[in-house]
């Protein structure tokens, strides 16, 4: 399968543009001349001022003009640990029309809550099993409309050691449900075990051990380099492609053998101050992986 490239546009609307987003035409001109296949949506003002049909006509609009598909969609969610079920439902689907209209193949969620305690007065387990369940019907609803549901762990939210995020993935056992595998989250969370609740677990081979771990459970990459530390003490700093500690050589072949067949190949750089300057390289970085890895 030949691979495609894409980025995350929250990069161009959140850090160091949070406060003078880059407009999202001026984003998706810049990337197309840069020759990348697609473009990740932030479902998020200014890039989505509102989750309508118009506003998503105005997008794909866009899309077309400059000849980029979609390889995915973040967007808001409440925490499927402290929303009831319903609650957590009403915004799959709300968030599924999206993916349906704009044809967006992969809907992301997150844990929302912080990893510093459990929430809602829940012990682990109880918690555990209420996100599991939830996401399983979530996965469900998801099938039925050919979208699949990815999860994004990250040391900012619960439940990010590498053995809690393995369990959940089985617990879920949802065949339409799978791991965003993010290369600088793997690495935060199987070498620094950066905001590990109660003891850290590290991984004596590090991120290529993660992946092989979630054989035949990952959904979807995010490539980004990691220079070991956090953004703002919270999650972890996405450094660009090439300037951090990151072993490509290592981890591609890694996410490979665990199973990865997808098309697509995306970049994130969120948070990274004036993302935009450094795009240009971060492709030629990743062309160079899909000429080595990827064909």
């Amino acid at each position: 399968m030949v691979k495609k490239t894409s980025i995350g546009g929250w990069a161009y609307i959140w850090g160091g543009y949070s406060e003078a987003p880059v407009p999202l035409e001026d984003v998706l001109k810049r990337i197309s001349e840069l020759g990348f296949d697609g473009f990740e949506l932030g479902a998020f003002p200014p890039h989505l001022p509102e989750n309508t049909k118009e506003e998503r006509a105005k997008i794909k609009n866009l899309l077309k003009k400059y000849n980029l598909e979609l390889s995915g969609v973040a967007a808001p969610f409440p925490s499927p640990a402290t929303s009831t079920e319903e609650e957590y439902l009403k915004a799959v689907k709300d968030n599924l029309e999206m993916c349906v209209d704009m044809r967006i193949p992969k809907l992301r969620v997150d844990m929302v809550s912080p990893p510093t305690e459990i929430p809602g007065g829940m012990d682990y387990e109880t918690c555990f099993s209420k996100v599991a369940g939830t996401w399983n019907k979530s996965a469900d609803i998801c099938a039925r409309e050919g979208v699949k549901l990815v999860w994004e762990f990250e040391p900012g939210f619960l439940f990010n050691k590498p053995s809690e995020v393995v369990r959940m993935v089985y617990k879920v056992d949802n065949p339409n449900f799978s791991i965003m595998f993010d290369s600088c989250h793997a690495y935060m969370s199987s070498v620094i075990g950066a905001r590990h609740m109660g003891e850290k677990e590290l991984l004596p081979k590090g991120v290529v051990q993660f992946a092989h771990m979630l054989t035949g459970k990952i959904g979807h990459v995010h490539l980004i380099d990691s220079d070991g530390t956090l953004h703002d003490e919270d999650t972890s700093t996405h450094a660009p492609l090439g300037t951090g500690r990151l072993d490509f050589d290592e981890i591609i072949p890694a996410i490979l053998d665990a199973g990865y067949k997808d098309e697509w190949w995306t970049i994130d750089l969120c948070f990274w101050p004036k993302a935009l300057d450094v795009t240009a390289d971060n492709k030629k970085f990743l062309d160079k992986l899909i000429d080595k890895y990827g064909k």
